[in-house]
């Protein structure tokens, strides 16, 4: 158990040396230009995938607390092993929305789609979706559920942050959304739901009006 910890932790300091180091490249590195972005389309998208995900979730959770329903004959591990799954499509539709906006964006602008920059936003990208995974499946195995939610939020709005840029300011919205919604979540753990059902609505309202 302690070597388990042992390396989680080395794990944990690796992946955050890693992260300010492509932060301190894309702060340094201005002139390269980002093809993708959160807004428009691409926005709405992950907006709907979020309402998807925090209803499936849900629905799965609900489900299993029901001697009657079908979820609830089923381990604890499987239902970990399910939600663990939406997660990864969730961020597997969103990749493609940015992709593919990104992708429409190059060819009219007349941009290199991966330059060196976008590179870099594509590892942080990465690497931050592994970093949520990994805290919600620790929180999750250490019994912390309740926490997973506005840890989430907080660390998701840890990377809109991170992608800000003089062109992107709006993005502190949902930001600060996230932030007030981790401290309701924090203080009624169970408008975990709630508040990832209004993250998907601030997405799809911000894609309508920032184009």
């Amino acid at each position: 158990m302690v070597l388990v910890n042992l390396k989680y932790t080395l794990w944990r300091v690796s992946f955050f040396c890693i992260l300010a180091q492509v932060i301190d490249f894309m702060n340094k590195h201005d002139n390269f230009q980002v093809n993708f972005s959160l807004k428009g389309i691409a926005s709405i998208q992950v907006g709907i995938y979020f309402m998807i995900a925090a209803y499936l979730i849900k629905n799965i959770l609900d489900g299993f607390i029901v001697d009657d329903s079908s979820m609830g004959m089923l381990s604890a591990e499987i239902i970990e092993v399910l939600l663990i799954a939406i997660t990864i499509f969730t961020f597997i539709f969103s990749s493609f929305a940015l992709y593919f906006k990104g992708r429409r964006a190059s060819k009219i602008f007349q941009n290199q789609l991966w330059n060196a920059k976008t590179k870099m936003a594509f590892l942080i990208f990465i690497l931050s979706f592994l970093g949520m995974l990994s805290v919600s499946i620790l929180l999750m195995r250490q019994g912390f559920i309740d926490y997973i939610t506005p840890v989430f939020l907080i660390l998701y709005a840890v990377l809109l942050l991170i992608f800000k840029n003089k062109e992107r300011k709006n993005l502190l919205i949902i930001s600060s959304i996230c932030l007030l919604l981790a401290i309701v979540c924090f203080l009624i753990p169970t408008y975990w739901y709630s508040s990832l059902f209004i993250l998907g609505v601030a997405h799809i309202t911000y894609g309508v009006v920032i184009k």
